[in-house]
């Protein structure tokens, strides 16, 4: 049997529960931000141009076909515009690029002075990143105040080994360098 070593323990004693359909949405959220994720812009040609959505709902779905995924919340004014396109742009961000992450939140500016580049697929393309995947949409599902849009890769480019990603945490964030070991 497998014991917890006594500093683990201690963490425990200090730990709450309860259910998230009976506690203020902002108890479930704090929990969600103990999960650090990555910080991605995603990006669409829409009817009036260019649109972006800053996003930490990323996540690989399959290997072989190659399937990522990520969620749009239905109440944003974008969302439409992603769950109805053909094709869309994960770009990750590196630990540097936190104000293009800012660009893409709701009120940012957007491509507002930015250098703007296409796709193969039609996509607007965000130079410099640390990983860009170009996708065509593959499906969308519901999935309760959020869409979950699943897309097929069709091309992927990759920063230099150097890039670091910017990662969201507890509210905040933050960069990760991998250690040796």
């Amino acid at each position: 049997m497998n014991r917890l070593p006594p500093e683990s323990l201690d963490r425990l004693a200090d730990a709450i529960s309860f259910h998230p359909d009976t506690e203020p949405g902002r108890l479930f959220r704090q929990a969600l931000g103990r999960f650090a994720t990555g910080v991605t812009v995603v990006t669409v040609g829409g009817p009036k141009g260019p649109v972006g959505m800053t996003v930490n709902s990323f996540t690989s779905v399959s290997l072989d076909p190659a399937l990522v995924l990520w969620c749009p919340a239905r109440s944003s004014s974008r969302h439409d515009i992603f769950a109805q396109a053909r094709a869309w742009s994960i770009h990750v961000l590196g630990a540097e690029q936190l104000d293009i992450c800012l660009r893409f939140t709701r009120g940012g500016p957007q491509f507002e002075g930015l250098e703007l580049g296409m796709t193969a697929l039609g996509t607007p393309l965000i130079p410099g990143v640390a990983a860009r995947f170009d996708c065509h949409a593959h499906a969308v599902h519901e999935g309760g105040d959020h869409s979950v849009l699943v897309g097929r890769v069709a091309q992927v480019t990759v920063g230099g080994p150097d890039d670091h990603p910017l990662v969201f945490a507890a509210g905040r964030f933050g960069a990760f360098e991998p250690g040796e070991g």
